[in-house]
């Protein structure tokens, strides 16, 4: 059976499966807002330090990604994909130890390498399932896959917060007023409430790797799988635009998601609300994003292309930022929750676009892409920077807008660069995608 039939008959299956995989990176990769919280009290830290646990994980994607187009080159789709769940299993591991001794920086690299771990599992699972079947599809299984993803991260802050983070306005208080020796016993207790969990965690992360590898998954080669006639004469990743166009696009994008995110408990401390409420700020975000992936898999393309969705999303965007600044207090916290439907068909609409008649350069491709997660560690950070200096809201709005300008541009002609010839030779159209 040839790898295009084997995909044909059995992509139920190997979509529940890759799913599952979204669900559990979903999970992992929202609990960084809550834990930004954790560490300013468990490791006693600034705000500005405390801003290093997205950071250091976002980072990771930047610095692992290109090698894992290499990796994959090797050890092909799947095999890549039980690697990264192993390495995020050693990562779990070794931030558990970490922070239950209160060593900050082995907890930063403990988030480092789960977030490596990611950045194979992803750099392997987006261009698999936008090639697990027609590309024309892809933003429909991508959408699914951001709903078991968004899932995740709405439960994410609420098990931590369950497991970990209660009472954490009440012990901030003790902290506050307790002597040396007391704050100390207080705070080693605190950040032990980490350790099972996270070792819970690489168990069942290492238990997926060998299921992974025992799976039914087809291999998928994405030369046959993602090929376009006029790119067969490219000897060069760096002869098609429209993927460092996307590249970009996926900085921006992902930039904006983490602030909406992660960043919104710290964007309610500004107008001092409750710790204990702020905790779950980023499960309102999540919720706003699965009721946007619910319409976006209803409306593309049947109502609208996947191109003016982008568009459309982008402009809303812009103004739910523009909104978030003109209020205050609650209100303004529920705008930037909002950002969260707007956000939601992004990823889903710029990556299947990115990399769409990459050929046997789409590993590499992905790779960029995946680099352009980098921009969950930049954008945040400049926000905790510049909000020292400035008005929080003011620097917020200033960065947000920009993003989603950009975000609009590739929707409109970015994505079609470069390979506007192979698009118009094919009988489905890019506008058709979806």
């Amino acid at each position: 059976m040839s790898r295009s039939n084997t995909r044909a008959t059995r992509p139920y299956g190997s979509i529940a499966i890759v799913g599952a995989l979204f669900f559990i990176f979903g999970f992992v990769t929202w609990l960084n807002g809550p834990l930004i919280s954790f560490a300013r009290l468990a490791f006693d830290v600034s705000e500005t330090l405390a801003f290093l646990i997205p950071s250091a994980f976002y980072i990771s994607y930047f610095c692992l990604a290109l090698p894992s187009s290499f990796i994959l080159k090797k050890t092909g789709m799947k095999k890549g994909m039980a690697l990264g769940l192993f390495l995020m299993a050693v990562g779990a591991v070794v931030f558990g130890q970490y922070t239950t001794q209160r060593v900050y920086p082995g907890a930063l690299t403990g988030i480092f390498v789960i977030g490596a771990g990611l950045a194979i599992l992803q750099t392997a699972v987006n261009p698999y399932i936008s090639i697990l079947g027609p590309i024309e599809g892809a933003a429909q299984r991508i959408a699914v896959m951001g709903i078991c993803n968004k899932v995740a991260g709405i439960l994410a802050p609420l098990v931590i917060g369950a497991l970990v983070l209660h009472g954490m306005g009440d012990l901030s208080a003790q902290v506050a007023g307790a002597d040396a020796a007391t704050k100390e016993q207080l705070l080693n207790e605190f950040a032990a409430r980490i350790h099972d969990p996270y070792m819970l965690m690489a168990g069942l992360l290492a238990l997926l790797s060998v299921g992974i590898l025992f799976s039914p998954l087809p291999e998928i080669r994405a030369e046959e799988a993602n090929a376009e006639s006029a790119s067969s004469d490219k000897t060069s990743i760096f002869q098609f635009p429209h993927v460092w166009l996307g590249a970009l696009c996926i900085f921006v994008y992902v930039g904006v998601e983490v602030m909406a995110g992660d960043a919104i408990g710290t964007y309610g401390q500004g107008f001092g609300l409750p710790l204990d409420e702020t905790k779950f700020f980023t499960s309102f975000t999540l919720f706003g994003m699965l009721a946007g992936y619910v319409v976006g898999l209803i409306a593309i393309p049947r109502f609208i292309s996947q191109e003016r969705y982008l568009s459309f999303s982008a402009v809303l965007g812009a103004a739910l930022a523009i909104g978030a600044f003109l209020t205050k207090g609650y209100v303004s916290v529920g705008f930037v929750a909002a950002l969260g439907f707007a956000n939601a068909m992004m990823w889903p609409a710029i990556f299947p676009l990115a990399i769409q008649g990459l050929g046997r350069f789409t590993e590499y491709g992905s790779a960029l892409l995946i680099m352009g997660i980098a921009g969950g560690a930049v954008i945040p950070q400049l926000f905790v920077h510049f909000k020292q200096q400035h008005d929080f809201q003011l620097v917020f709005v200033l960065l947000m807008v920009p993003c989603y300008l950009y975000i609009l541009f590739f929707a409109l002609r970015g994505h079609n660069l470069g390979h506007g010839a192979a698009v118009a030779a094919n009988p489905k159209p890019a506008s058709q995608h979806g």
